[in-house]
């Protein structure tokens, strides 16, 4: 395993002592451990969700003999960030995104990878990163973004956006 080279041995006393520290048995310690990326954030619905199904996925890999490990990452929406200074961000934020959730696996020498992840910027970027990886892997959609009620009537993103153009048009 690739945290054998974390947890094994005298000399690794002190990553035991850390991973104790969050409250890990030694027996949880002695598993795989799987890292659980979540790319839950309150700044957009595509990902706002991923915090509860973080929670299942977390008993179903340690009923399964691994070890869960959740960390975040940073997202960029276009939904909020279009037509600012944000959009910049936009793109490149899926290289980020890749780029941290391979820093923390490989820094952590975690032996295997779930990503929780719901957008057009998380879903690539979990893709890329698991391809650099070279470890067990996965990539979980957490579904499209449910549309919102207004006097009892659906309305999706979509619909925000066609008012606003229909809008412009009577202008």
């Amino acid at each position: 395993m690739q945290s054998d080279k974390i947890k094994k041995g005298l000399h690794r006393a002190p990553a035991r002592a850390m991973l104790k520290a969050t409250g890990l048995s030694d027996d949880e310690i002695a598993r795989p451990l799987v890292a659980v990326v979540n790319t839950w954030s309150e700044v957009t619905p595509c990902n706002y969700h991923l915090r509860e199904l973080a929670k299942p996925l977390k008993d179903g890999i340690h009923a399964a003999g691994g070890t869960p490990i959740e960390f975040n990452t940073i997202l960029v929406t276009d939904g909020i960030a279009m037509g600012s200074e944000g959009m910049k961000a936009s793109l490149m934020s899926r290289e980020t995104i890749a780029d941290s959730i391979e820093l923390a696996v490989r820094g952590h020498c975690l032996d295997a990878v779930v990503v929780l992840a719901g957008c057009d910027k998380t879903l690539p970027a979990a893709a890329m990163a698991l391809a650099r990886l070279d470890r067990p892997g996965l990539v979980l959609y957490g579904g499209s973004i449910m549309p919102g009620r207004h006097h009892e009537l659906a309305i999706t993103i979509q619909d925000v956006f066609e008012a606003v153009g229909a809008c412009a048009q009577v202008r």
